[in-house]
């Protein structure tokens, strides 16, 4: 009879352990993998403060399940687990019971409010997507009452914004929110000097987790460029309707405090009769283990000592739990001693402060800025692109880029204009046909039969020309050609022009045949532009041609989604990789 393993969440550790099970997991493993988890997405919770800033709509942070376990044998069920009898095995809903052989406890984590009463009645929370979207819209409608409110001190308490917490997320959220304010401002036509920023922060620095040049660099981006007050070594005692009030004795009047100082365990995870450490926790061994031999806990549902400090609560840690707990779950089933151990490494951390400022370290180093940002692109991209495949990482960067809402720069703004691939069809199509015209004709001037390439011009004048006998020749250096291209033509070229004529001619003749077709039209519009460009380094374009090149540009923006192959080929090759990836095979009949 199979095993069955339960995994109980699908946040960034949950979904690790589900692919890892697949990926591992043995033909003569007899298990069936199941997921629960109330919603039918994962949160990219590392990008929630760009929601809060309105920066990425909502579904950009969402990546669907279903694409997630695509071709897999991990079976998602969408439920809200209520109670967990760890004796007899059942995890329990309102109306279903899951009997599981293995459990991994991955329900995530919860607001820590560090014992400050009123937290939860008088703060905004970032544990959803929902509570992110109810912030974003919160702030907005806090201009909108401030420009119609006639009391001076009621308008200042709508116009300040408190973040409780100066670490990584606090951080985050702040500096998204002082960049969509600047937009807010104009929009609502209220000064800038009218709204207040104010990060708390309780140890004497923000972001304790980076080199101290980087929390240097990130202090003077705040308050300089951002103008965001930041108060250190300060703490907030009580949170009450319409005020913060921090232990100095200062009582910060404001109808919006984000509260971002640390995590506890989950609802569920305070209830469970389980070993837990602090803020309710469960405690875990090095292989992941709980008090239970048979159930795992990872992610910020767990609590692993190492060191005599408790792991911080990061994506990093969480992966390398869940692939912890999976190794030693498929250890168990095969009743094989070795297991693995946890060795957590964190070679670094990047924080952003909005599109374009970031700090970093790496393996001890300081990042620039704009490396940090590349970076963090990077980091997100590899993410998606592993549980995801390409979809998540392509609707990321088009999110990131094409469709971010605030801050881009006046340039930007142009560049990233939505192009209409219906429209560019006729464009796609005659710039096809032209560049098999040109390949056509090519062949019947006798390229694939006959030298027909020549070296450097004798008159400079053209790039026809005729020998002694008067055969046709097309010379391929006239005088604005640079001297290595110039070299390269005279003596790697002309000498092997019977190989390079017919790649001339097919490469040409496949232009026009992909372009016409949209058939991987982003890739063959690259190619167009190389061979532009080659001609321009040589001979120069003719008058006639001079449009191939902003015809090609205009490709490059998704001409090959309408009335093409691509329509069709491209989505069903994204799916034969996701596929291959999760199976190392493919299946040439892979229709969804």
């Amino acid at each position: 009879m199979a095993k069955k393993v339960l995994i109980l969440g699908a946040g960034y550790a949950g979904i690790e352990a589900a692919l890892t099970l697949h990926k591992k997991k043995k033909k003569t493993d007899d298990i069936e993998i199941h997921i629960i988890n109330r919603k039918s997405y994962q949160t990219h919770f590392a990008r929630i403060h760009e929601v809060v800033g309105n920066r990425v709509d909502a579904d950009s942070v969402k990546v669907p399940l279903h694409d997630i376990f695509q071709h897999t044998d991990v079976k998602v069920i969408l439920d809200e687990i209520e109670s967990i009898d760890f004796e007899n095995n059942k995890l329990a809903s309102k109306s279903v019971e899951y009997p599981y052989d293995y459990l991994i406890i991955a329900s995530g984590g919860s607001q820590n409010d560090l014992g400050v009463p009123n937290v939860k009645e008088n703060t905004f929370s970032l544990w959803s997507v929902e509570e992110a979207v109810k912030l974003r819209n919160h702030i907005a409608n806090c201009f909108l009452k401030a420009i119609m409110e006639k009391d001076v001190r009621a308008r200042e308490s709508l116009l300040t914004f408190v973040v409780a917490g100066g670490g990584i997320t606090g951080t985050e959220v702040i500096g998204e929110i002082a960049i969509w304010i600047g937009q807010l401002c104009k929009d609502y036509s209220i000064s800038r000097k009218d709204v207040r920023l104010i990060l708390v922060e309780a140890l004497p620095n923000i972001l304790d987790d980076l080199l101290q040049a980087n929390i240097d660099r990130s202090v003077k981006y705040l308050t300089h460029k951002l103008k965001v007050e930041i108060r250190t070594s300060s703490e907030i005692i009580e949170v009450k309707p319409g005020a913060a009030v921090l232990k100095s004795g200062e009582n910060i009047e404001t109808q919006t405090v984000i509260w971002t100082t640390g995590i506890k365990g989950s609802k569920l995870a305070e209830k469970l009769d389980i070993e837990k450490g602090n803020n309710s926790r469960i405690k875990i061994d090095g292989f992941a283990n709980t008090s239970y031999n048979n159930v795992f806990a990872i992610g910020n549902a767990a609590a692993f000592i190492n060191r005599t400090c408790v792991m911080p609560t990061m994506v990093k840690y969480a992966v390398e739990g869940a692939k912890t707990a999976a190794a030693n779950i498929l250890s168990l089933i095969r009743s094989d001693s070795k297991k693995k151990v946890m060795h957590p490494h964190l070679y670094g951390i990047a924080v952003s402060i909005g599109s374009y400022f970031a700090v970093g370290n790496f393996i001890g180093l300081r990042l620039p800025p704009l490396l940090a940002v590349l970076i963090k692109h990077f980091i997100a991209i590899k993410y998606l692109f592993h549980i995801g495949g390409f979809e998540s990482a392509i609707k990321y960067l088009k999110d990131e880029i094409l469709d971010r809402k605030p801050d881009k720069f006046l340039l930007e703004k142009h560049l990233t204009a939505p192009a209409h691939a219906l429209f560019m069809v006729p464009i796609r199509i005659f710039l096809g046909y032209s560049w098999l015209m040109e390949g056509l004709a090519k062949i019947s001037e006798g390229w694939l039969n006959k030298p027909m390439l020549a070296g450097s011009l004798v008159d400079g004048a053209s790039s026809a020309s005729t020998t002694e006998t008067g055969e046709k020749v097309f010379r391929i250096v006239a005088g604005h050609t640079p001297g290595w291209y110039a070299w390269i033509a005279d003596n790697i070229v002309v000498p092997n022009a019977q190989i390079f004529q017919p790649l001339i001619v097919i490469t040409e003749i496949g232009i026009g045949l992909a372009l016409i077709s949209g058939t991987f039209t982003f890739l063959f519009a690259l190619i167009a532009l190389g061979m532009n460009i080659n001609f321009l380094l040589s001979t120069g374009l003719l008058p006639a041609t001079w449009w191939y090149i902003p015809a090609a540009v205009c490709l490059l923006g998704g001409a090959g989604r309408s009335f093409s192959v691509d329509h069709y080929l491209i989505p069903y090759l994204m799916r034969q990789w996701r596929y291959f990836i999760r199976n190392k095979r493919i299946k040439l009949w892979l229709w969804r």
